[in-house]
């Protein structure tokens, strides 16, 4: 049977994240053959409505009010409940980012329906959809399937592929107009921590420093590389506690949890508690002076050495190959 699926677009400073293509794709499956219907919150959104179509999305529903500038719950959350009120889907698809983990549960409970949160695979197609998901920190899989209700389920980014953007489709856009009130959380000022390059969540290439950088500066070299690969830089807990880094950049149980084509782990011991953060990565190679380092155990390729003097290696090899490509 084919169903209606609500997809939740995000976007962040005028651009639309990778996630929300990758949400489309999601609920294509879901769908069935089904309308896909893309929603997009802001306070001026209308200019990215263009591109959801060129990726899939059969219908664009957006809501712009000033109180939908910065996310806020309360205001998520009001101007959603309204669209799914109006559409009335039979599946919701979020991205599990920082705004898709804050949101989906409160509209869960509002909607008295359950979440599979944190999918990073789909088997079948409509009533036959099964997710598979993580459970204990990344050390098994579980599969779940929802035998009744609403499906309500939020995507691991960087693991269901979008579509191929296609230019000559597009989607029809329409707007609903939602008073957003009772705010109990007002966004007064955003100061922003300076950050360059690749969203760590979203990129696909990590280049990983831990507490074997031995210093702030030890990052350099790993940064030199992330920029080479198009890439961007993460740290282990260790390396954040040490002060190396800020920990925007932590990675694992308690950090970012990445799944990147490639990553790359520069001076990593290997906890369980990083490895929850990475070990769903495509390609995982480590680099280590310790050959008895657990890392290695979840690494599909290792080098034993000084990573001071393999990084830079790499780094050149690599610009040698895009120079000659």
């Amino acid at each position: 049977m084919s169903k209606k699926v609500l997809v939740l677009a995000e976007a962040r400073e005028g651009a639309l994240r990778n996630v929300s293509y990758e949400a489309i794709a999601a609920g294509k499956q879901i769908s069935n053959g089904g309308e896909v219907v893309s929603v997009l919150l802001g306070d001026s959104v209308q200019g990215l409505t263009a591109e959801l179509g060129k990726y899939g999305a059969d219908r664009v529903i957006t809501v712009e009010h000033p109180h939908l500038k910065q996310y806020t719950s309360d205001g998520y959350g009001q101007a959603l409940l309204a669209v799914i009120e109006q559409e009335n889907p039979q599946a919701i698809v979020f991205g599990h980012t920082a705004l898709g983990k804050d949101i989906s549960p409160k509209i869960a409970s509002k909607l008295q329906i359950g979440l599979v949160s944190d999918v990073t695979a789909i088997e079948g197609e409509g009533d036959a959809a099964v997710y598979i998901r993580p459970i204990y920190s990344g050390k098994a899989f579980e599969k779940v399937k929802v035998k009744d209700g609403i499906e309500f389920v939020t995507i691991r980014p960087n693991n269901i592929a979008p579509f191929a953007k296609d230019d000559s489709k597009s989607a029809d856009v329409s707007s609903l107009s939602v008073d957003i009130t009772n705010l109990r959380t007002i966004i007064k000022e955003v100061v922003r921590k300076s950050s360059e390059g690749v969203d760590l969540s979203e990129a696909k290439v990590v280049i990983a420093g831990g507490r074997g950088v031995k210093s702030e500066e030890g990052f350099a070299p790993l940064k030199e590389l992330a920029d080479v690969l198009g890439g961007a830089v993460g740290a282990s807990r260790g390396a954040c506690d040490a002060d190396y880094c800020d920990y925007s950049l932590q990675i694992g149980q308690t950090g970012k949890v990445v799944t990147p084509d490639l990553y790359i782990a520069a001076g990593i011991s290997g906890a369980i508690q990083h490895l929850a953060g990475m070990s769903n990565s495509k390609i995982i190679v480590a680099i280590n002076k310790d050959p008895e380092a657990n890392i290695f155990k979840v690494a599909d390729y290792g080098i034993v050495g000084d990573l001071f003097e393999v990084i830079p290696m790499l780094t050149e090899e690599f610009k040698q190959l895009k120079v000659n490509a």
